[in-house]
């Protein structure tokens, strides 16, 4: 395998087991910890197999191509023998003739495809090589948007004078609010075969054979295009790089909206504006419009531009983004169009796993590769991806909304328009009636009588809110064609706000109801003492809660068995909500490995594997066969490492850190005794995780008031995990600047320490590497809340639907590989790299229970010491420091 360096054996070992999976169409769940170099593995090893398998297609079509280029006899030995089911029906003349065509037909294919792929390439290398092609297609730009503006200038001046009256402007350019004529599903079957958004399909480029690369983040995706910059593949590979519009658009006005949802409607609006431009123009002459905002970077020939920029060289996220602004060509649609020609496409998770988005992007997983890295959290991620959640506040929101809408435009809507717009209205006002509120009052204002949480299965759920007799289906695609999100966001965009202008005549003084309703929402909202929410999501609750609903709307159509149905009551209807959970990840992800000629689940800490193969896998119909596993040990020798179970604290107090037993004071004492021993005898940062925010709270109160606090300070500085994500780096930095000082000044002071949480925001992503964790410590055992009816329903689920294993529920299962994904990936915090070193501390003696030890991670399991009593481990820790010279 090509790689940067000569390569440790186990990476050899990954590569070599990675080639073997793809190369045999398998489902591969590989582990290799963090610090092995596993971005390069999967680099070298999936871009050797992607070159070995074209190089295979290219000698296999040459051979072909010779074979036919050699006379027709060539291709005789490919016929069926005579007496064959298919020759025994017919004269074998008409065989022969058949087989014949077929051939042609396949060697003109052939060489279509080899002319295609040629005139690709050779594009490829000459936009790679000549300089000049970019000059002249920049300066073709700056006369194009010269042009335009001179055009514009020109429209301004004829535009000026025109003496048409003001408020009739506006009243014309509301016809982009109205609904445009729907045909039901039934109709579009008399009319053509073709799906409407299939423009342009024959002339699509066809897909190479290629790899899609995902993970969870922006930034982690970054991260792995440089490597793959770095790699020998660097040059060669034809790599895209995909996101949201939130990261790709570069149209500034539009970009300022800030919400996804917002970002992404506008930019739908303004390329339906395009489409709409030439109607507009041929109807000028009837009635002048005002004109419609179009994006100016939505050029197909730019973008074409910057597909083929894309493809010459690879470029992340970053790289793309400044590309656009340079080429004033949009990177989110031209990232797309590069698509079918690359090799490796690197993507976030729920654009691969989500299969609208899937679709909307134009990624086809016939017969491709997908790597799905960062794994270790893939079940939560499809489950999250495929629930929704919408409050009392947005339903009645809503309906205000489509209500003052439909009353507006009524006479301009047609039948069908009107009649689905009824159906939306009923079914909003059966889900607040289900909370137990009315959709004509404030829901801030509206008091629930019974509160608490209960869950349905779809069905119960449609029947109890009577809504069982509403074709849900109908209505989902109703809402995805007309488009009445962004019609009705239009609407209350310039008639719903308080700044927008509204002149108060006759036709107008009703819409001031949805201004003051909107008005109330806000303040009551306030002052039933809401959580301080980002302004994103404010403005999402305001102007489209539609939006939201049509997700709600859509995930009730899954099978009844699939889902549940929650239904939150609190205090106010409007903090009330109602929540679809996906219970069966394997229905969307099933047809992912359906497709796909192989799939590779890879992470860092992919430990317990079991449930990815039963509840995942296995669900979702894969052939126990075809499901391979592989787990690498860590490139740190064994010395560099010392994992330790203590059963016990100095004072011999067992350490159990159960819901009832963890608040007791003496257990907190215990593990404060241990911290402080600890602190006194390592060097530079240590790392203790706590199961949740309140219960590091409660221990950091008491050791307040008893004066182990203060203990503690004075031999390491104390942070503590902020809870607000945009406070973590500045904690970071301030910690790591502590730990540097301590190590060159000396002194009392030998580092700090950091309360963390397991599942924050330091759990997961961040590297300890060195001295900012020289000991991880894991207080108790974090078991996720079994009281949360999400979790509960879940348990059952798996209960009624997996098989016991190893004599144990599957419920039971649950709770300990969720229990022990956690604790897995949070002490691999600390061993970042093949010289570092550090101490694991987990204190609980449930840890030394062999069901739970076998699902630590095999490189530390082999390592792991049981230390029933305190002084032991404590001798263990002085001969380490000893030993690796952490002075």
């Amino acid at each position: 395998f090509p790689f940067p360096y000569t390569p440790y054996r186990i990476q050899e070992q990954f590569m070599e087991a990675l080639y073997g999976a793809l190369e045999a169409g398998r489902v591969g769940i590989f582990e290799s910890p963090t610090g092995t170099g596993k971005s390069l593995s999967l680099i070298c090893g999936a871009l050797s197999w992607l070159r070995d398998w074209e190089e295979k297609r290219r000698q296999e079509e040459a051979r072909l191509l010779a074979l036919e280029a050699g006379g027709q006899d060539g291709l005789a030995p490919q016929q069926a023998p005579p007496g064959s089911a298919d020759t025994a029906e017919q004269p074998d003349w008409v065989t022969a003739f058949v087989r014949k065509k077929e051939e042609r037909d396949m060697v003109d294919r052939l060489k279509e495809k080899q002319i295609r792929r040629k005139k690709r390439e050779d594009c490829l290398e000459k936009i790679r090589h000549n300089v000049q092609l970019k000059y002249a297609a920049k300066r073709k730009r700056c006369e194009e948007d010269e042009a335009k503006r001179l055009l514009q200038l020109s429209k301004e001046a004829l535009s000026q004078g025109v003496g048409e009256d003001a408020l009739d402007q506006l009243d014309h350019n509301e016809e982009e609010l109205i609904l445009a004529e729907y045909e039901s599903d039934d109709e579009k079957k008399v009319l053509s075969g073709l799906e409407e958004d299939d423009d342009g399909d024959d002339l699509e480029e066809e897909h190479v054979t290629k790899i899609y690369y995902c993970s969870r983040t922006h930034s982690q995706l970054s991260q792995f295009v440089r490597e793959v910059q770095k790699s020998p593949f660097g040059k060669d590979t034809r790599l895209v790089t995909l996101g949201s519009r939130q990261n790709l658009c570069v149209n500034e006005e539009v970009r300022r909206l800030g919400a996804l949802q917002l970002i992404n409607d506008r930019c739908m609006e303004m390329q339906k504006n395009k489409h709409e431009k030439k109607s507009d123009e041929e109807n000028e002459g009837k009635k002048r419009r005002v004109s419609r905002t179009v994006c100016p970077f939505h050029s197909y020939e730019q973008m074409q531009f910057l597909r083929d920029e894309v493809l010459v060289a690879v470029k992340d996220i970053e790289q793309l983004v400044s590309l656009g602004r340079e080429t004033k060509a949009c990177p989110y649609y031209g990232s797309r169009f590069a698509i079918p020609a690359a090799q490796l496409v690197v993507l976030p998770y729920q654009m691969l796993l989500h299969e609208p988005t899937r679709n909307a992007a134009g990624i086809k997983l016939k017969d491709q590769v997908v790597i799905i890295d960062e794994a270790h959290n893939l079940i939560d991620t499809i489950t999250c991806i495929h629930s929704a959640e919408v409050s009392g506040s947005q339903l009645c929101c809503a309906h205000s909304q489509l209500l003052q809408y439909m009353e507006r435009y009524r006479k301009r809507l047609k039948a069908k328009n009107l009649m689905y717009i009824k159906q939306i209205l009923y079914l909003l006002e059966q889900f607040v009636a289900v909370l137990g509120g009315n959709v004509n009052q404030n829901p801030g204002c509206q008091a629930v009588s019974q509160t608490g949480t209960v869950l349905k299965s779809i069905n119960d759920f449609l029947f109890q809110s009577q809504t069982d007799n509403i074709n849900l289906f109908k209505v989902q695609r109703y809402c995805e064609k007309s488009l009445i999100s962004r019609k009705l966001f239009g609407f209350v965009e310039r008639y719903g706000g308080p700044a927008s202008a509204v002149k108060t005549n006759k036709e107008n003084q009703k819409l001031a109801g949805l201004q003051n309703f909107l008005l109330t929402l806000q303040q009551g909202s306030d002052k039933e003492g809401d959580p301080p929410v980002e302004a994103e999501h404010d403005q999402l609750r305001t102007a489209s809660p539609l939006m939201q609903i049509e997700g709600f709307l859509s995930a009730l159509t899954n099978a009844n068995q699939d889902g549940r149905v929650i239904l939150n009551r609190r205090g106010t209807v409007g903090q009330s909500s109602l929540k679809f959970l996906m219970l069966n990840p394997a229905v969307p992800f099933a047809k992912v490995v359906e497709e796909c000629r192989a799939v590779i689940i890879a992470g860092g800490t992919m430990q317990p594997v079991a449930d990815f193969r039963e509840e995942l896998l296995r669900c979702a119909g894969v052939d126990p066969a075809r499901i391979v596993e592989f787990s690498c040990g860590h490139v740190i020798p064994p010395e560099n490492i010392l994992p330790i179970i203590l059963c016990s604290g100095p004072s011999n107090q067992q350490l159990e850190f159960t819901y009832q037993t963890r608040d007791l004071p003496q257990l907190m004492d215990e593990a404060g005794r241990i911290l402080c021993n600890l602190c006194n005898v390592i060097l530079g940062g240590v790392v203790c995780f706590f199961p949740s925010y309140e219960y590091e709270k409660q221990v950091y109160g008491h050791w307040e008031k008893t004066g182990l606090l203060s203990r503690l300070a004075a031999k390491k500085k104390i942070f503590q995990e902020p809870k607000k994500a945009n406070q973590v780096e500045q904690v970071l930095a301030e910690y790591a600047k502590c730990i540097k000082r301590c190590s060159q000044t000396g002194g009392q002071m030998t580092g700090a320490l950091l309360l963390s949480v397991v599942g924050g925001k330091m759990s997961e992503g961040i590297n300890f590497s060195d001295d900012l964790g020289r000991c991880v410590i894991m207080v108790g055992m974090p078991y996720p809340n079994i009281r949360s009816p999400e979790l509960q329903e879940k348990m059952t689920w798996l209960d009624k639907t997996m098989p016991r294993a190893a004599g144990q529920a599957p419920s039971r299962v649950l709770t300990e590989n969720l229990c022990m994904k956690a604790v897995n990936q949070s002490i691999g915090r600390a061993i970042r790299h093949q010289k570092d070193f550090a101490s694991i501390l987990l204190l609980d003696h449930r840890y030394a229970r062999p069901a739970i030890f076998n699902k630590l991670p095999q490189w530390i399991r082999e390592r792991t010491q049981v230390k029933p009593a305190f002084g032991s481990a404590f001798a263990e820790l002085r001969k380490v420091r000893t030993r690796l010279s952490y002075v």
